[in-house]
């Protein structure tokens, strides 16, 4: 006949990590998810925007100066891009 305190911790023991792994392993993978999302857009949206700067500078000395030259490109590039999304967004 086995020691009915040990079985009772186990019991317990097999309880409590089971309450942990429904709430405390998805608890941590949505704030893991949260944590690395948001790390991820502070550091791709000024990436985005310092390249459209450079790009639109580049394109400024490329056109010799003429800034609606470079306002022009940098815009049908946009519109060529949001018309691509508009098109696959029901794709």
């Amino acid at each position: 006949m086995s020691d009915w305190t040990t079985d009772a911790a186990d019991v317990i023991d097999k309880a409590i990590a089971t309450a942990r792994d429904k709430t405390v392993v998805p608890a941590r993978a949505a704030s893991k998810a949260i944590v690395f999302g948001l790390l991820a857009v502070l550091l791709v949206l000024p990436a985005a925007v310092l390249l459209v700067v450079a790009l639109f500078r580049g394109l400024t000395e490329i056109y010799q100066g003429e800034v609606w030259a470079s306002w022009l490109t940098i815009g049908g590039i946009f519109v060529l891009l949001g018309t691509f999304l508009w098109v696959k967004r029901n794709a």
